[in-house]
């Protein structure tokens, strides 16, 4: 998972950019960076780490033009010990290109070997997203036919990137010299949305992963860029936009609107702090189902992101809602940690509890996921440990019993807490005197009401059905003996939970 953003202005965007990638450091703090264009030439610079500590004052003012791209990143595909796989990445041919992605294709190792084999062209690190620049880039000297780009051309090689790439991708992308475009996979399940302001010197467009971006930096968001559809905004700041998939269908991932996005962002029309809310209410019905509400007697969030979920459940049960762990923010997000004991650790480093909100009550904790349940067992023995009478449990999503393959770096099956598991054996597992799971039609229903439109979902990890249809037991299967042999750093567990 990352975050990705493209400006292109009417005056410098070093600092637009480097603003819009602070209110996206949620989407992964492994790497940063920037790439602008300046007259003819490509200014680019990138490193590991957070957004503050990557860019310096020098770094900057090594950044000058009115066009630029940037992103933040998590990783999930190749690996993360090599600052040669964070992004931007850049080709200097057929007409130089640098280039930002989101999302993770299904299959990479397929057009890597296309691309030595038949295309001739060179990747130089195990990243996913080389080769689908390598690919855009392929097909954009073919659409070009040995001649110059206009938009027909840059519109008929995303149709063939569509073609030729699965999985999950949104992309933006500067062409040196003509201008900036965006494109997000046909079933757009990783977010894409621009937005626009007007100044004394025209129209300036941003494209990013999330609209609290443009409105954090002064933009207007205008729409979310539709599944399949390609966005090209030239030198002048034009803007024109072509559906460029043969079958789109907006499906987005589930997961975006359960923790990755921010409560303020606005996701295919649907606010996230609402659909949060609706989680809640739904939740809070199947609580009232599972469990004695009489022996409940207060509601506490896992901060933060199960925030608006709890208070939700708990106005909706009629219970006392109190916060009784307390996040240290200057700790990163844990399902970034790069290790199993690494993520345990860090869990009693992110949250402190309030003894007296817990000494002698039975308490409901609302989580936003449980994935592996190292985390929810570390919490509830917390919440003991600060002297809780009952400690019950209720997650937001479903149970997790399948890999992400999309961009989430989830663990293998084997590492799935809720894999053999039913409800009450997760529950001995985590510690806890009761457990409640969100149902999926519930979850996916608090998405849907607020936007007829969607749907369908990705929502491979807990139903096991991919989108894409090109994943079956043996993908998995090579999935879980690659992770196994050569552990991602960074790999995901996927919430408040360092599961």
């Amino acid at each position: 998972m990352c975050g990705i953003v493209g400006v292109a202005g009417s005056g410098p965007v070093n600092q637009l950019i480097y603003d819009s990638l602070l209110l996206l450091q949620h989407r992964g703090q492994d790497a940063a960076g920037i790439a602008t264009s300046h007259e003819q030439f490509f200014n680019m610079y990138k490193a590991h780490g957070l957004v503050r500590d990557v860019f310096r004052t020098r770094n900057m003012r090594s950044l000058p033009g009115n066009s630029g791209l940037g992103q933040v990143r998590y990783p999930t595909a190749g690996s993360s010990d090599s600052v040669d796989e964070a992004q931007p990445f850049y080709v200097n041919a057929p007409f130089g290109i640098t280039f930002v992605h989101n999302g993770n294709l299904t299959n990479w190792r397929e057009l890597r070997e296309a691309l030595f084999r038949v295309d001739r062209r060179h990747i130089n690190t195990n990243s996913d997203s080389e080769v689908l620049l390598n690919v855009f880039a392929h097909e954009l000297q073919l659409a070009a036919n040995g001649g110059s780009l206009d938009e027909n051309a840059i519109f008929t090689a995303v149709t063939s990137v569509h073609r030729r790439a699965k999985g999950a991708y949104a992309v933006i992308a500067q062409i040196a010299n003509y201008g900036m475009v965006a494109f997000r996979d046909p079933f757009g399940i990783r977010p894409l949305c621009l937005g626009s302001v007007e100044t004394d010197s025209g129209t300036e467009w941003m494209v990013a992963s999330e609209s609290v971006a443009l409105t954090g930096c002064g933009f207007t968001l205008v729409r979310d860029i539709e599944p399949g559809e390609a966005v090209f905004i030239d030198l002048d700041g034009n803007m024109v936009s072509r559906q460029c998939a043969e079958n789109p269908a907006l499906t987005p991932c589930v997961f975006e609107y359960v923790y990755f996005a921010r409560p303020d962002s606005l996701m295919n029309g649907v606010s996230i702090y609402d659909a949060r809310l609706n989680m809640g209410v739904n939740l809070g019905d199947n609580v009232a189902k599972s469990l004695r509400l009489g022996e409940i007697d207060v509601v506490m969030p896992i901060p933060d992101s199960s925030r608006p979920s709890a208070m939700q459940l708990a106005a909706r049960l009629d219970l006392s809602y109190r916060e009784g762990f307390i996040k240290n923010r200057y700790v990163g997000r844990t399902f970034i940690m790069p290790g199993q004991a690494v993520r345990k650790k860090s869990v009693r480093q992110k949250l402190s509890a309030i003894d007296m909100e817990f000494r002698g009550k039975n308490v409901l904790l609302v989580d936003d996921s449980i994935v592996r349940g190292t985390t929810s067992r570390e919490i509830v023995d917390m919440a003991r440990a600060a002297g809780a009478n009952k400690v019950y449990f209720a997650s937001a999503a479903p149970a997790v019993r399948f890999p992400n393959v999309y961009g989430i770096d989830m663990p293998t099956q084997t590492e799935l807490i809720a894999t053999g598991r039913d409800t009450e054996q997760i529950a001995r597992e985590i510690g806890a005197d009761g457990l409640v799971y969100q149902e999926l039609a519930d979850l996916e229903r608090s998405i849907r009401d607020l936007n007829p439109a969607m749907r369908d979902f990705e929502s491979s990890c807990f139903n096991g059905r991919y989108v894409t249809g090109d994943i079956d037991a043996a993908y998995l299967e090579r999935l879980s003996l690659t992770r196994g042999m050569r552990p991602v750093a960074g790999e995901m567990a996927t919430s408040n939970e360092e599961q």
